[in-house]
């Protein structure tokens, strides 16, 4: 059903308990509604969300295909091994340059955090990484090893970053503009 900004498809549902709506990637936005639900009820309802969709689709079209989307448990068990072969391989891979001691490398389903580390020397990672592109991956990487050194973001901190990775602020930068 068209609005004056966006278009919308309704489905009924005979397990849903409330009215929802969805937008996705792809600009489409579904309202799902319980079998109870009166249809015209729906523009009401879709006029009460319009604001939040908006933003949803400003969203998309702003962050495209760089958006990462799908979460929660399944998605964490589906990447979670890849996840920490890509860490774990990649975490090798940088400290051959700075030859810091760590303890392990663990992958977590994150909601807020890309990565982190522990003053215990665990470095944990957000499954996610399996969708960022390889040069912010390894700034990601080396970032969260420079911690084991400096457990800050001091200047001496961003001063081992910039070693391995001359270019962090704008890789920060970039990293930035995907979602967790």
């Amino acid at each position: 059903m068209p609005t004056d900004s966006f278009t919308y498809s309704i489905r009924k549902s005979a397990r849903a308990r409330r009215a929802r709506i969805a937008v996705y990637a792809d600009a489409s936005v579904v309202l799902t509604l319980p079998w109870w639900f009166r249809e015209v009820n729906a523009e009401q309802f879709i006029n009460k969300k319009r604001g939040w969709i908006l933003k949803s689709l400003n969203y998309f079209r702003r962050f495209g295909s760089r958006a990462i989307v799908k979460s929660g448990k399944r998605e964490y068990k589906k990447h979670r091994a890849q996840a920490l072969a890509l860490a774990a391989t990649k975490v090798e891979q940088w400290n051959k340059f700075y030859g810091f001691s760590y303890n392990k490398v663990n992958i977590k389903n994150q909601k807020t955090r890309w990565g982190s580390c522990s003053k215990k020397g665990n470095l944990n990672f957000n499954y996610k990484i399996v969708h960022l592109p390889e040069n912010i991956l390894d700034y990601l990487i080396v970032h969260e090893l420079c911690h084991l050194k400096e457990f800050n973001h001091s200047q001496n901190f961003w001063s081992l970053v910039s070693q391995a990775q001359p270019n962090y602020k704008t890789l920060r930068k970039s990293l930035r503009g995907y979602n967790k």
